[in-house]
């Protein structure tokens, strides 16, 4: 059937995306830059890319997310650069591993840039509708084996499209249910619809499904706010972007955001109003997000907490909207209202819209491949919240590496994954085939064992060439990153070969509490002390100064990577053998028809949870939850190992 709708049909296509959110954009955006032709299936043309909550990109490892789509080509740091009206490096008092870029973007201006994007993209092509059934055939492998492949999808307007591969990015629309309270509506989004069909056909085949509850705030009237009883915060004003490239910069107005707290009278009308607040009446019985909890269940969890900060957000430059973030909520109306208006500087605040919780389908992420293929159906890929997980850089990260995959699926077989060590999107993906979710998966530094590799900072250094050679990446990104890392060379081998004398540098030293030197020292040398930068040497040193201005690109990027290898070589060759030890489990590889069942000397729960997931690695088993030292002993043993 497949094969005779490619050929005759004229709506056939190598790749389809479904869902014009963040994971679909950057799916479809990568396959169809790769050379695949796409179909971009959306249920809104002017919502695609929308952010579904606040208006910002990054975060603590989120951050580190978008640099590294952006390394690997993806298109999510350069547009948040471009419609950026705050940028902010969080973590600037910790080490350069916990350094984590975030921004807030012109919400609207955000949308328009994924339009164009898109849209200018060659053999990307986007179609308005709701896609209510796959097109899945049997497969026979050999005369014993079969299986199942999809090839092609059904719209809600009856329209039949043919593609040898298929990407399910459907965010929250997947059954979605809004509570407002006791209120309750079908819907993705408020005021869109919610998508049926798909979740009842995938369980049918076979897919194991539940359900999730994120929620968002209300979005407040700025002239009804008193930003006089608020703190400011202001963003950096520094060479820090999200993308590598150096032709993309910040463009619009910059913009404050302001801190305010709830108070004990605050929490008393919260609480006065839990009885009716979906969360606790019985209403919501799907898991919620652990570490971005409703104001309802801060009150409860933190009952002894006499306040909680808040911040209000600037949605655009042109728009009026803030949004309250940290108060996210579901209770009924009027007590939302009633607790905006307890909480100083928002006395007289005016809703253009009232807080919700929205649940929706998701799939244990454990029936994916790292390719993010499905293991049930072939050349079918999942990214973004059907995979359990929730932030839109967590999307973003997934659907450029589903875009990736299904554009090698379509065309060889090859494959792309990145290993823990190597990105913060490789422990997203293992973290979620291997472990699966009891809660909605969000990225935190804490979650990466080797994070000093990991920074955000060098994931050009980490990714782009592998980008690069799979065809994605582009030569201009290629020429930079080359360019980038012969001057980071040429300006260490300076530094270790420049001398200073006393006399030159000591008044700079003392000015930071650092010992003076007695006649001289090399630069490098004085580097590696505490306080001291590449900046402060080179106003005192001439020669040094001369040299750093003599950097025609990126020089700001490459003083800060210079100082960083040099402050933090010891930690980061330590962490680099920890890695490559670990590595060897990686290597040693486990069959997918591995009998495990047939193996008694394992604990059952190892022999289920093995027969479940079925790891690729030992390294992957290692981390199965469940799976003890012992069981991996028992089949380092059998692997004679």
């Amino acid at each position: 059937m497949c094969e005779w709708l490619h050929k005759v049909n004229s709506r056939n296509y190598d790749i389809i995306v479904v869902g014009g959110g963040h994971a679909g954009n950057e799916s479809a955006a990568a396959a169809a830059n790769m050379g695949s032709k796409v179909l971009l299936i959306t249920m809104d043309m002017n919502k695609i890319g929308q952010m579904s909550c606040n208006p910002a990109i990054g975060g603590i490892a989120k951050g580190q997310i978008v640099r590294e789509i952006d390394a690997l080509g993806g298109q999510t740091g350069i547009i948040t650069d471009k419609t950026a009206i705050q940028f902010r490096m969080l973590n600037r008092s910790k080490g350069p591993a916990m350094w984590s870029p975030r921004s807030q973007s012109d919400r609207k201006r955000f949308i328009d840039e994924w339009v164009k994007t898109l849209t200018s993209t060659e053999n990307l092509y986007i179609w308005q509708d709701t896609v209510t059934e796959l097109i899945v055939k049997d497969k026979v492998e050999n005369a014993s084996e079969r299986s199942k492949e999809v090839c092609g999808v059904k719209t809600l307007l009856g329209i039949t499209f043919s593609a040898r591969c298929v990407v399910l990015t459907n965010g929250t629309f997947l059954g979605g249910l809004l509570h407002f309270g006791r209120t309750q509506l079908r819907g993705g989004r408020i005021a869109e619809p919610a998508s049926f069909g798909l979740t009842e056909q995938l369980s049918a085949l076979g897919f194991i499904t539940a359900r999730m509850k994120t929620g968002t705030p209300a979005r407040i009237d700025k002239h009804s706010i008193d930003f006089s009883r608020m703190t400011e915060q202001q963003g950096d004003n520094d060479n820090h972007h999200f993308s590598y490239l150096d032709t993309i910069s910040r463009e619009l107005k910059q913009m404050s955001c302001w801190i305010t707290y709830t108070n004990p009278h605050t929490h008393d009308i919260l609480r006065e109003g839990l009885p009716e607040s979906p969360l606790y009446n019985g209403q919501i019985k799907s898991i919620g997000p652990r570490y971005c909890p409703s104001i309802e269940t801060k009150i409860v969890t933190f009952a002894d907490k006499e306040q909680h900060q808040l911040f209000l957000e600037p949605e655009g430059v042109d728009s009026n909207e803030y949004y309250l973030n940290g108060f996210s909520s579901s209770l009924p109306i009027d007590i939302q209202e009633r607790a905006i208006h307890s909480i100083k500087g928002l006395e007289n605040a005016v809703l253009y819209r009232p807080g919700y919780a929205i649940e929706y389908d998701f799939f244990d992420p454990t029936q994916l491949h790292h390719t993010l293929e499905t293991k049930l159906i072939k050349r079918l890929f999942f990214a973004g919240q059907i995979n359990g997980t929730t932030g839109y850089e967590e999307a973003a990260g997934q659907g450029l590496i589903a875009g990736i995959n299904a554009h090698l699926a379509a065309h060889s077989n090859s494959t792309f994954s990145l290993q823990r060590d190597e990105a913060y999107i490789g422990v997203l993906i293992d973290d979620l085939v291997t472990k699966g979710v009891d809660e909605p998966y969000r990225m935190f530094t804490s979650r990466a064992e080797y994070r000093i590799l990991l920074r955000q900072d060098n994931a050009d250094k980490r990714l782009t060439e592998k980008s690069y050679n799979i065809g994605l990446a582009k030569q201009e990104r290629k020429e930079l990153l080359d360019y980038k890392q012969i001057n980071e060379q040429k300006l260490t081998s300076f530094l270790q070969e420049t001398t200073c004398r006393g006399d030159e540098i000591n008044h700079a030293l003392l000015s930071v509490n650092s010992q003076p030197i007695q006649h001289s020292a090399k630069l490098f040398d004085l580097l590696l002390r505490p306080n001291i930068s590449i900046d402060l040497l080179s106003e005192h040193v001439p020669a040094l100064k001369n040299y750093c201005d003599g950097i025609e690109r990126v020089r700001d990027e490459i003083i800060e990577d210079v100082e960083i290898e040099a402050k933090y070589k010891g930690y980061i060759v330590r962490e680099r053998q920890a890695a490559e030890k670990l590595q060897r489990l990686e290597d040693i590889r486990l069959k997918a028809d591995f009998d495990y069942q047939s193996l008694q000397s394992l604990s059952t729960e190892a022999r289920q949870k093995l027969s479940r997931i079925k790891p690729v690695s030992i390294g992957q088993a290692s981390r199965i939850p469940g799976v003890s030292p012992n069981d991996i002993n028992v089949l380092l043993v059998l692997l004679g190992r």
